[in-house]
């Protein structure tokens, strides 16, 4: 795989731009992450995708963010629109795993149709009274066994479709009641309850793939730092949670992480995270993002390489008939 960098970037918009390029080729992130601002149509993102893995002159791993519901990065009049998890989750009843089966094998045809190979789902994450409204409808369920079956599920269909799962967010972002992308979350229920509940979908899940961690303090294990820059957190998340495949972080230029980027990116990959994750295309910002992260090496490029090798060929299926069994389990015409 050559030299590799510990971060995964963005572009700024649907083409990428000369100076892109040139950077990306010196730069060799590990792999790429698309946006709603790269993707206009399915000829125009496959012909991105190819830019840029030839721009690193590799079969680099393009990822994006398409849960369905609100999350989702690509939609009509090209691709399928879904609706929010946790409603079709709560439609689908006992048939809840199946139906994200499904949904996401659908999902899977989609992306790698267009060149994207990897996707930043299952969420593992639980839903309850108190979760702030930019996750919980993006959440599978409100008990721990049903969210974790269900997130199962939902990788397999990627999986089976030829698409990288990466479960979020790690050790679990449920009992946060603030955005994240704003402010800093603090969990403060005892490590008991957190095991129990919190962090158990993502234990019974330690075999998949990757992982992407929290922007959140968990009081009870490490009051000063959250789970991506706490080596605490991450020896958790390894030791305690069982998780041995490939880290990311969330995106690092979310406010809830203290610091200038280079102070981030630092704190991260210090703490035992693998790679990096800069979403926002902004270059000088991506030049920093680089410059501090600098190559995958030991264990983090190991983990890497598994990653890489994990991905399989699609399996064929009927797309027809998988859309009219979601279609079924979704307005109660089938049962089991």
């Amino acid at each position: 795989m050559g030299r590799l960098g510990a971060m995964i970037l963005g572009c700024r918009g649907p083409r990428l731009s000369r100076e892109e390029r040139a950077f990306f080729a010196e730069a060799q992130p590990w792999g790429f992450i698309l946006f709603a601002r790269n993707c206009e149509t399915p000829d125009q993102v496959r012909r991105l995708t190819e830019c840029l893995r030839d721009a690193v002159g590799r079969d680099a791993p393009v990822l994006i963010d398409q849960e369905g519901g609100r999350v989702q990065r690509i939609g009509p009049p090209h691709w399928r629109q879904y609706r929010p998890p946790l409603d079709q989750c709560d439609v689908a009843g006992p048939d809840a795993a199946r139906a994200m089966y499904l949904r996401f094998r659908l999902i899977a045809s989609e992306l790698l149709a267009i060149g994207i190979d990897v996707n930043c789902a299952p969420m593992a994450d639980i839903a309850g009274a108190g979760t702030h409204p930019f996750l919980k409808n993006r959440c599978y369920g409100t008990d721990a066994r049903a969210v974790a079956e269900t997130a199962r599920a939902a990788a397999d269909g990627l999986q089976d479709g030829g698409v990288l799962p990466v479960m979020k967010h790690i050790p679990g972002h449920g009992r946060a009641t603030v955005d994240s992308h704003t402010v800093l979350p603090l969990v403060d229920d005892d490590a008991a309850t957190l095991h129990a509940r919190d962090f158990a979908p993502f234990a019974a899940l330690r075999d998949l793939p990757m992982a992407m961690t929290a922007h959140v303090v968990y009081s009870a294990f490490d009051p000063d730092a959250p789970a991506t820059t706490s080596p605490t957190m991450i020896r958790l998340i390894r030791a305690e949670l069982g998780f041995r495949g490939l880290l990311m972080t969330d995106d690092i230029s979310m406010e809830a992480l203290a610091g200038d980027l280079a102070a981030r990116c630092a704190a991260a990959l210090s703490a035992g995270c693998d790679l990096v994750l800069h979403c926002n295309g902004e270059l000088a910002e991506m030049r920093t993002v680089a410059e501090t992260a600098g190559r995958l090496r030991g264990e983090a490029r190991r983990r890497a390489e598994a990653a890489f090798a994990a991905r399989r060929p699609a399996q064929s299926i009927d797309i027809a008939a998988v859309e009219a069994e979601l279609e079924a389990l979704l307005h109660g015409k089938v049962h089991g």
